[in-house]
């Protein structure tokens, strides 16, 4: 079975920062591309970040470009954000995903199979 598992979420300034990390188990996380996305309260699923399976390719939306850095430790089976000046637009629920199709990146959510649970970034002004 698989589970990805979020962690690192919290409550920051403004213009501080914050790392999230997604553990995977139950798959070749190798195997997998991998995303963040991230969900304000009375919005959809917005992408943040994607990033190839062996983490060459990385590409970002462009709100948190420069201020975002997504990597991934494939010995470990963790994936990461690094999340630089956040200010109040970041604030959400942010969720990895782990995607099987044969792309290097994907900024669509449709096309990953597994999610995390979600962990809730706070950011106060």
């Amino acid at each position: 079975q698989v589970h990805l598992v979020e962690s690192g979420g919290g409550l920051v300034q403004a213009g501080g920062s914050l790392r999230l990390s997604c553990a995977a188990s139950g798959l070749t996380f190798s195997a997998y591309i991998m995303g963040w996305f991230r969900q304000a309260p009375g919005k959809g699923r917005e992408f943040v970040a994607t990033i190839s399976r062996s983490g060459e390719s990385k590409y970002y939306a462009d709100s948190v470009k420069g201020r975002f850095t997504i990597s991934r430790d494939n010995a470990k089976n963790t994936l990461y954000l690094q999340m630089n000046s956040l200010n109040t637009d970041d604030m959400a629920v942010y969720y990895c995903a782990a995607g099987a199709r044969p792309l290097s990146t994907t900024t669509s959510a449709g096309r990953y199979d597994y999610w995390g649970q979600g962990t809730q970034v706070t950011v106060s002004s």
